[in-house]
């Protein structure tokens, strides 16, 4: 199965949160089936990206990076590469490297959309479709610094710095699933 399909089939399968996220889910859908390229980053309407929200075993602490390019504190993510066959394969790839932390059990199922506009490296102006999911990892954990990040740290989930309150959602989308 191609990434196309499988994104595809991820999207219509997912049982989404509220009518908000229902709404983006239907958007997403419609970019698969009208642009066959919805997957590759030269897709310059838009396309879709997966991202991984990290919480340790206890619940208690967020892993986040501070990104390079956009200067903010985030979760992991990023574009599919060639050899991806799935959003969640993307998005355990990108934590994966971005964070230096092996041992992630990543949820199968997403648990929330997001469509931000940003520029891509050497890239005119687009939309990000991300697919956001969620990992537990051991509570000793120890990250490293990736070449796409200024730093990596753990973040206590009542102290996460999040001054423009984007990431809310998203961390209240993965702890209920975590606790659900």
């Amino acid at each position: 199965m191609t990434l196309h399909d499988s994104a595809l089939a991820t999207l219509r399968g997912w049982e989404p949160p509220s009518h908000a996220q229902a709404a983006l889910r239907e958007a997403y859908v419609g970019l698969l089936l009208a642009r066959p390229d919805a997957c590759l980053r030269s897709c310059v309407p838009g396309h879709l990206t997966a991202s991984t929200l990290v919480v340790n075993r206890s619940h208690s602490h967020l892993l986040l990076t501070h990104h390079g390019m956009i200067g903010r504190w985030l979760q992991f993510g990023g574009h599919p590469e060639p050899a991806d066959t799935s959003l969640l394969e993307v998005a355990g790839r990108e934590a994966r490297e971005e964070s230096g932390v092996e041992e992630l059990l990543l949820d199968a199922d997403p648990i929330h959309l997001d469509v931000h506009a940003v520029t891509c490296r050497n890239s005119p102006p687009t939309r990000h479709f991300d697919v956001r999911f969620v990992a537990v990892a051991p509570d000793d954990a120890v990250p490293v610094v990736s070449s796409e990040s200024h730093d990596v740290r753990w973040w206590p989930i009542a102290d996460f710095p999040d001054p423009l309150g984007d990431m809310a959602d998203l961390v209240s989308a993965a702890l209920h699933r975590l606790k659900g």
